[in-house]
């Protein structure tokens, strides 16, 4: 009886603590996402071992003194798990990182470098979501920015979002002027999402991102900045995903007396057979002034082997029609995927 009331006793002491950082303490959650490639662009042809954005982070929530009110924040890094390294001998290159409140009916402040509300109505439209079929190979507005700092309403309705972001220049030098105002570029969107239908509108105000439009045109991204406007939708019926986006991109101000701009259009689709998944995706971007086109293909299946692991296998073409030539990028690819968290 001694033994077994001891055994209990240290049995209490061990899970208190783990009960109590279940209930106030932070999340470590990530993914290891690794694929064995053949990547050819028409000049080199080889095999490579990615690990597409696998990542590691912490997050969580604080209660405070002040009723209804939350302090929540947020830490993930890239991590490089086939060699370690994710460039100039760094073991981590930051992604989202964030601190700020939330309360229940007036909404959330952040102020970080975390994706912009432009970048995330892409919502679950991307089936290829940090592989070579990526839709930011032809697609601009893709961008995670420093300095921001973003307001959120709580869910209207239970299915309706408004955000906006505002970023300082803090001095930078960008499209030949100084931008030192509290608010140089904004970043917006409303998201409706309920269970079955989701879409987004969102709008990229003089954000520094690229015009696919000027770059052909060889006008370098530090003499240009980019208004936006995205529109997206999608359906989870059943056992099938469809998605759609429709985004034009134009520079802010003329560079050198020339407007550019890009009009893109991303289709996606996917069937789910029990474990299986089968999907493919296809993407345009027209260009103004260049008058060339990207395009984008990519089919794809994803097989789980448990709750949160799968294997994969894709295929995907990206190429630019330039004037008179063309330039191709393709990739094949089998890999896997883990998610964890605790």
């Amino acid at each position: 009886m001694k033994k077994q009331l001891l055994a209990a006793a240290i049995g209490t002491l061990v899970a208190a603590p783990s009960i109590a950082l279940a209930d106030k303490g932070p999340t470590v959650y990530g993914k290891v996402n690794v694929s064995y490639e053949n990547y050819d662009n028409g000049t080199d042809d080889q095999w490579e071992l990615n690990s597409n954005a696998s990542r590691i982070g912490v997050k969580g929530a604080l209660d405070l003194d002040i009723p209804n009110v939350q302090a929540i924040y947020q830490a993930e890094f890239e991590i490089d798990v086939d060699n370690g390294d994710s460039g100039d001998g760094e073991t981590f290159d930051q992604r989202n990182i964030y601190g700020g409140f939330t309360h229940a009916s007036l909404g959330t402040l952040i102020a970080g470098k975390f994706d912009t509300p432009f970048k995330k109505a892409q919502l679950d439209v991307d089936q290829f979501d940090n592989l070579g079929g990526d839709i930011s190979s032809i697609l601009g507005g893709e961008e995670r920015v420093s300095n921001i700092i973003q307001y959120s309403t709580p869910k209207l309705a239970d299915v309706i979002t408004l955000n906006l972001a505002m970023i300082p220049g803090e001095g930078d030098d960008k499209a030949g002027e100084t931008r030192d105002n509290a608010a140089d570029a904004f970043s917006s969107s409303v998201v409706f999402d309920n269970g079955t239908i989701f879409g987004a509108v969102a709008y990229d105000s003089e954000v520094t991102t690229n015009i696919y439009d000027a770059d052909f045109a060889g006008i370098g991204e530090d003499l240009y900045l980019v208004d936006a406007v995205r529109v997206s939708g999608g359906a989870r019926i059943q056992n099938f995903e469809l998605g759609a986006i429709y985004q034009k991109s134009e520079t802010s101000d003329d560079v050198a007396g020339m407007s550019y701009e890009d009009s893109s259009y991303i289709l996606s689709g996917a069937f789910s057979l029990n474990r299986l998944k089968l999907k493919a995706q296809y993407g345009l971007t027209s260009m103004d002034q260049t008058d060339d086109d990207l395009t984008l293909m990519a089919l794809g299946a994803d097989y789980k082997v448990g709750d949160k692991s799968k294997i994969f296998g894709y295929y995907a073409n990206a190429e630019a029609d330039e004037n008179t030539s063309s330039l191709e990028d393709t990739y094949f690819g089998v890999g896997f995927e883990h998610k964890f968290s605790m």
